[in-house]
């Protein structure tokens, strides 16, 4: 279910062969600490050989008064390359930034990717969902880029790239090329924002002609979504911009049973990936040892197969989802 990534570590040493791999972990706030605990207790009795660098990651102001993440989680990051996240909150206060925006941007983690795949004994009204959203991570509305006008009137700047977008499409196609996925579908509203949303989709369909290997397809974002609870079956790999990309990943994952049993992975420049639960802090049963910890280990097991780690990945989501169909939890 959880599938390999472009840039993925595929040395040829077998997984056995390689000895101990550190990651960095955030445990997060909220229902964090216990579900990261949770994933490190499985990882432990599946033996696999991860040592884990806990790292708490607050926004602290920096030189100039910019904000930043503490030196030392940052120093952990540059030096693992890989990293497994749970929920982190943002303050709610005058200027704090989101704080997976922060991690975002200071790694460059300009793809989101997540795998939505209906799982054998958890019901849903949809049974056969077996698709991937792909999303640019780094720009689009979520640029920060707003300002006043006049009272009343605020301006919020959507940012398009030429770079941002070839480098998203060449990793959809890629993932679908790694993954045996058959096709990849653009999302966009090129018909109403025409010199963003045009840029974006002229570089899917330039990628595209490399990949002749792959079916190419292009679909209004409104489209998209009533065709998605029609019948999700038709969709296979999804790339898209930043805000379409976090509004549509939800609903798919909805039609698995919600984002506590999806897994997502974030994919940066220079070899760095952070793996994370994309659920909330659920600040009101943290501590009442009631937390699922599925979605985090999920994308543990995305992060196993990224760092090459196959047949610990396997054995883990194995565990899992057998747990899962034989309503052990």
């Amino acid at each position: 279910m959880v599938q390999l990534v472009p840039g993925a570590r595929r040395a040829g040493l077998s997984s056995s062969s390689r000895g101990m791999q550190t990651v960095t972990l955030i445990p997060g706030d909220g229902i964090g600490p216990e579900i990261s605990t949770a994933v490190m207790k499985i990882f432990e009795a599946a033996k696999a050989p991860i040592r884990w660098e806990e790292r708490n990651v607050t926004a602290i102001k920096g030189p100039g008064g910019r904000w930043m993440i503490p030196p030392d989680a940052k120093e952990s990051m540059d030096k693992s390359k890989i990293g497994l996240k749970g929920p982190l909150k943002t303050p709610i206060a005058a200027g704090h930034p989101s704080m997976n925006l922060l991690l975002r941007k200071t790694f460059d983690l300009y793809a989101n990717v997540r795998p939505c795949i209906s799982i054998e004994g958890y019901k849903t009204p949809y049974t056969d969902v077996d698709l991937v959203t792909i999303r640019e991570n780094t720009e689009g509305e979520y640029s920060g880029i707003e300002h006043v006008i006049v009272d009343g009137v605020v301006q919020s700047i959507k940012l398009i790239t030429e770079n941002a977008s070839r480098r998203i499409a060449e990793y959809a196609f890629e993932y679908a090329r790694n993954n045996q996925r058959a096709s990849v579908t653009a999302v966009h509203k090129a018909n109403i924002m025409r010199m963003s949303d045009g840029l974006f989709l002229r570089k899917c369909r330039e990628v595209a002609e490399s990949y002749k290997d792959i079916r190419f397809t292009e679909m209004y974002l409104d489209t998209v979504c009533l065709n998605m609870v029609q019948d999700p079956t038709q969709f296979d790999v999804l790339v898209m911009p930043n805000l379409y990309g976090d509004i549509l990943s939800d609903l798919c994952a909805g039609l698995i049973g919600g984002l506590g049993v999806t897994p997502s992975g974030n994919i940066g420049a220079n070899g760095v990936a952070i793996f994370e639960s994309v659920h909330g802090t659920a600040p009101d049963i943290a501590g009442l040892d009631m937390a699922n910890p599925t979605a985090l280990l999920l994308s543990a097991v995305m992060m196993l197969r990224h760092m090459g780690l196959h047949d610990y990945g396997n054995k883990i989501q194995t565990a899992c989802f057998d747990t899962i169909r034989d309503k052990k939890v």
